[in-house]
């Protein structure tokens, strides 16, 4: 979703992987905030921070185009429901580009105080050669992205959720070869920098249901190191539904790590059963609505570190229906519905 990004579609062998957002314009409406950053309170890197919010997405442009005319003026305000809010940027550009796509963002963020969530999309054989196939060539190659993303952090604030779908996908027995090794040491990586908050993605309360066998690949995958773990990216369970499941992961591991929940799209649930009007039922379904607003305070429970909004609402899940867009496409008229159905 943002930033020119190499991505083509999220989903695949995992269970309700949906696809993921799409590439945007570079910076050009940057200007300094006046306020201070806020500290982060201790135990909780996050807290209080004041989420950045892209001022050229998608949906701010679509604000931006529908604001020159009387006949969708109306609809222009609607969308800033969404254009408004604070949305995290995905990061595939290859290892020669990926540090200037990471200090473009970081240095927007940091003119006006505010924390960038970036999610790391860049695992080898990613998506287990699906809807979103892709990634670094080789174990090698990804461990030198990761380095390269670091090094455009360049000690600033950041919160990074760490590869969506990886772990949960690994549990089925996909792709398990080297790579817990490598989000381990992407995790090592990423806390090298001395300012990064990282979130290595878990899945979803329904993917994998035995929590101890997620605990056991977190494990793996470098959970002691990391600041926590990320749920429902991309997906629609409700908030308390993910915050019960992760207390439960959160208490299968030591130290009770806390937890980050994608609530972009989450606020009628899951449409329920395989299939909705010909398409999975997570591919665009109808009737959604928008979830609770992005927020490092108040997120309704202790070990809850963030509400956030990982999937940038009004992108497409994919092509999964005569005349739908391709995954990670921006889809004004779906992001209205959206918007028009949540207050």
């Amino acid at each position: 979703m943002l930033l020119v990004l190499a991505l083509s579609g999220l989903a695949g062998c995992g269970k309700d992987d949906p696809p993921e957002p799409s590439a945007a314009p570079s910076y050009r409406n940057c200007s300094p905030a006046t306020a201070a950053a806020e500290p982060a309170a201790k135990g909780n890197p996050l807290a209080g921070r004041t989420l950045f919010v892209d001022p050229n997405g998608p949906a701010a442009e679509q604000v931006e185009r529908w604001s020159g005319g009387q006949d969708r003026a109306a609809d222009a305000t609607t969308l800033r429901r969404i254009a408004d809010r604070p949305a995290a940027l995905w990061v595939s550009d290859g290892q020669s580009s990926v540090g200037a796509r990471v200090d473009t963002v970081l240095t927007c963020a940091a003119a006006q105080k505010q924390l960038p969530v970036l999610v790391a999309y860049n695992i080898p054989h990613r998506d287990c050669g699906k809807y979103s196939s892709g990634g670094a060539a080789s174990p090698d190659a990804y461990k030198a992205w990761i380095r390269a993303f670091a090094a455009g952090v360049k000690g600033r604030p950041v919160a990074v959720i760490l590869e969506p779908d990886a772990v949960a996908h690994a549990v089925e027995g996909c792709e398990t070869s080297q790579r817990y090794e490598l989000l381990s040491d992407a995790v090592a990586v990423l806390k090298g920098t001395g300012s990064a908050a990282v979130y290595l993605d878990a899945g979803n309360p329904r993917w994998i249901t035995d929590v101890h066998q997620l605990a056991d690949a977190l494990k793996q995958a470098g959970i002691g190191k990391a600041d926590g773990f990320a749920l429902n990216v991309a997906n629609f369970y409700k908030t308390a539904e993910n915050v019960s499941y992760g207390k439960q992961v959160s208490d299968a591991l030591p130290n009770k790590p806390h937890f980050v929940i994608d609530t972009s799209r989450n606020g009628a649930g899951p449409v329920e059963g395989a299939d909705v009007d010909g398409g999975p039922h997570w591919c665009n379904p109808p009737g959604r609505l928008l979830g609770n607003a992005p927020t490092t305070t108040n997120t309704g429970d202790s070990r809850v570190d963030a509400l956030l909004w990982v999937k940038r609402p009004g992108e497409s899940d994919g092509a999964c229906r005569p005349g739908e867009p391709p995954a990670g496409q921006w889809w004004p008229e779906y992001a209205l519905d959206l918007a028009q159905r949540s207050n």
